[in-house]
């Protein structure tokens, strides 16, 4: 049967999503459960959907997920907390802080599974000190009005956060981390550098490196 091509198309879009979906992708990629404590932390649109399909194959975990207003899902031991995505909001600033407080109490021979997927940017919220809320919002609303690639926003945007560039990983620290990632970025080749901002891998960009990429405007007044 031919398939006019706007129906060929959805018909493939339907199909990748079906394979990405996290209950199917998955669980190929997880370990055996370890032993020991166990935390589950995350951040992302799919994050949620992800938590999911950790605690179906792992049974309940301890843990918080943040993901976007509407995206939450059913999780028997991990927490679901909804914020705002694209520009953060107070949900998501308060919701960090408590999984920065959750890695604090972690210890060696822990173990923590970070999930994360596209739009934990907006989502993990913990701006540097001397930095509010609302300017963290302002920066982030004026580099998305920029047209700016994604790779150059988000040197930005590690200078300007706690918890990424790897010091999500470094606040588990001494618990072993594993991060499973799900892209949404097209043509990424380095998911922990260019998702998210890489909360789970340090950075070397420089401060004149973040001021070239961040020469996109000026927040709105």
């Amino acid at each position: 049967m031919h398939l006019q091509p706007q129906s060929f198309l959805a018909s493939l879009f339907d199909r990748a999503v079906e394979v990405a979906d996290p209950m199917r992708s998955l669980a190929g990629f997880l370990p055996p459960r370890p032993p020991g404590r166990v935390v589950v932390v995350g951040a992302g649109k799919a994050s949620a959907r992800m938590a999911e399909a950790v605690e179906a194959a792992w049974g309940p975990c301890e843990g918080l997920v943040i993901t976007r207003y509407g995206y939450a899902r059913p999780c028997r031991g991990t927490e679901i907390v909804e914020a705002a995505h694209p520009v953060p909001d107070a949900a998501g600033a308060a919701a960090t802080a408590r999984m920065l407080d959750l890695l604090a109490g972690l210890g060696d021979g822990d173990f923590v599974l970070a999930l994360i997927s596209g739009g934990a940017s907006a989502l993990l919220c913990a701006p540097v000190e001397g930095v509010s809320l609302a300017e963290k919002q302002a920066v982030n609303a004026a580099l998305l009005a920029s047209g700016a690639p994604i790779g150059q926003m988000n040197i930005v945007r590690k200078h300007l956060s706690r918890v990424k560039g790897g010091q999500l990983a470094a606040a588990a620290y001494p618990a072993q981390m594993l991060a499973l990632m799900i892209s949404d970025v097209p043509g990424m080749i380095r998911p922990s550098s260019a998702l998210a901002h890489g909360g789970d891998a340090s950075t070397r960009r420089t401060r004149r490196q973040c001021w070239r990429a961040g020469r996109c405007g000026r927040p709105p007044a």
